[in-house]
């Protein structure tokens, strides 16, 4: 139940605190005194908008906070809103977000605004209450799940068969592309290789000329530069034992006389390797011809891109083939989550049915003793074959205050004071399924009067005795109900107007309620007749 309320800087409030008893808490108050204020306080708890015309002083923050004492101890709830209108939340202390905010006072508390029962009209509204009524949140939950995921998957497949049709559209060009290039045989460093042997190629004779010449000068017999070397060396080493240092030197021409051995051996080599082959020089320019051509086809000017390019076409290629695979694996998931989905969905549907019949009985029975002794109430659930994300039924309230006349739609047939007896039956039962704490009624008695409102009366002071109801009203028959009664006042100062909120009992409750019998000018029939209400709602 909500035990403390304190709010400051908040349109006509600077600064109050109140201090709720449990049960059935009545509030009134002339037109324009605050009461929708206050209620618009709490609303913020709730999610509510903030705006700038709400700041008091709008210098100042403005600060609504609310302690409910619940089965686990005191829960603190507190909304800070700048004067930027940026706003903070806190949960005992703690600062949370807006959503963890609204989900933690959807727990313990209920605001049934005035013009709330038109939400009557709202098919989604009515599904909810046979849902709660009829216990399917986890069932729903499970169903939504499978809902979610057929939906998300049928997503996803349907981009896959887009990508599918426009890689097929694609197919005929990319596959041309492709032949062309893995034609090439391309290799990284192949177009370097094949240059350095064309050019090798279309010189060939004079590479042999010159490593032929070459090899004779160093290794061609008499007069060659390893047998002058040689020579060199027997001469050198003759004289060696009478000048030392001479043996050092004929090491050295010994040395050069190796190294060029040694070259020779390899002009020999590169000799062994050059070929006259004007077939292989064709051959080679063919293929060189060919890169070129690619590379000015497909705007490159690399061998590694043209690689790299086939590569992609190859892989785009596979994925096409990957793509159908993933297809089929879709298809396979859709068709074992839809048939899940589509179990859910038939058990919500019977659950739904099941529960429509007891909550009727139960919703004609209310709405009766509110003095519509023949009224008939009815939740038609018909399945579709239609699945939304609340299952595949459509429901509808229908309502005859007759008796005898056919059953119709809510909105067709009820007045405004049918639909607020409706509504508070309606939340009577939705507290009972919520194991709502505390609910806060404006106006809920609207478009009701005389015997009508003393049934009302009632029946929020028999809610009163589980819950607490905090009810803001303006009949006399309903305020006279509840053990606890919250005048609001508006008085002006010399700053403004300011409401003002009293807890009044005895001789102040009697002028209140026969301010509401009367009106303005307050009589002794209508003080007498406030006697009476109170005397007999405590009997």
């Amino acid at each position: 139940m909500l035990s403390k309320l304190s709010i400051k800087n908040y349109t006509l409030i600077e600064s109050l605190e109140l201090e709720f008893p449990d049960h059935l808490v009545i509030i009134t108050g002339e037109t324009g005194a605050g009461k929708s204020i206050l209620l618009g306080a709490v609303s913020l708890l709730m999610g509510g908008k903030a705006e700038a015309s709400q700041l008091k002083d709008p210098s100042k923050n403005c600060v609504v906070e609310a302690i409910f004492q619940t089965a686990d101890g005191e829960k603190i709830l507190r909304r800070v809103i700048a004067p930027s209108i940026r706003s903070r939340f806190f949960i005992d202390d703690e600062p949370v977000s807006a959503s963890e905010m609204e989900e933690a006072a959807s727990l313990l508390l209920d605001i049934h605004a005035q013009h709330n029962h038109l939400l009557l009209y709202n098919k989604d509204f009515q599904l909810s209450v046979l849902d709660g009524y009829s216990s399917n949140t986890s069932l729903l939950s499970s169903y939504k799940d499978e809902y979610e995921k057929v939906r998300e998957l049928k997503s996803e497949l349907s981009g896959v068969e887009k990508k599918i049709e426009r890689a097929k559209e694609e197919s005929a060009a990319r596959e041309k592309e492709l032949r062309m290039l893995q034609s090439a045989s391309l290799q990284e460093g192949q177009t370097e290789a094949l240059e350095k042997e064309q050019l090798q190629l279309e010189n060939a004779q004079q590479i042999i000329e010159s490593c032929s010449g070459a090899t004779n000068l160093l290794e061609g017999g008499e007069g060659s530069v390893s047998q002058n070397i040689k020579e060199a060396i027997r001469l050198i080493e003759k004289s060696s034992n009478f000048a030392p240092e001479l043996e050092e030197l004929a090491k050295r021409l010994e040395s050069c006389r190796i190294e060029c051995k040694d070259v020779a051996s390899d002009i020999d080599r590169v000799l062994s390797s050059i070929s006259l082959s004007p077939e292989r020089l064709a051959t080679v320019e063919e293929k060189l011809s060919a890169i070129y051509s690619l590379l000015k086809r497909f705007n490159l000017t690399t061998e590694s891109e043209l690689i790299a390019l086939r590569d992609k076409l190859e892989e785009e290629s596979q994925s096409t083939e990957m793509l159908e695979e993933l297809k089929e694996k879709l298809e396979a998931e859709i068709k074992e989550h839809t048939k899940e989905r589509n179990a859910l969905a038939a058990k919500l549907s019977k659950r739904r049915k099941e529960g429509a019949v007891s909550l009727e009985n139960l919703l004609t029975k209310e709405i009766r003793s509110l003095e519509m002794p023949v009224a008939k109430f009815k939740a038609e659930v018909e399945s579709t074959e239609d699945y939304t994300p609340s299952g595949a039924d459509r429901v509808r309230f229908l309502f005859s205050a007759n008796g005898d006349e056919k059953l119709v739609e809510l909105q067709k047939v009820a007045s405004g004071g049918e639909l607020s007896r409706i509504m508070l039956c309606i939340k009577k039962v939705m507290a009972g399924y919520r194991g709502m704490p505390t609910l806060f009624f404006d106006e809920i008695d609207v478009g009701v009067s005389g015997s009508i409102a003393d049934k009302v009366g009632q029946l929020l002071d028999a809610m009163g005795e589980k819950m607490q109801i905090l009810a803001i009203t303006h009949l006399p028959q309903v305020a006279s109900k509840g053990k606890a009664h919250l005048l609001v006042t508006k008085e002006l100062e010399k700053g403004g107007a300011r409401s003002a909120f009293t807890f009044i009992k005895g001789k102040d409750r009697v002028m209140e309620i026969a301010r509401l019998l009367s009106g303005q000018k307050t009589t002794p029939q209508a003080v007498a007749n406030a006697k009476v209400l109170l005397q007999a709602a405590k009997s």
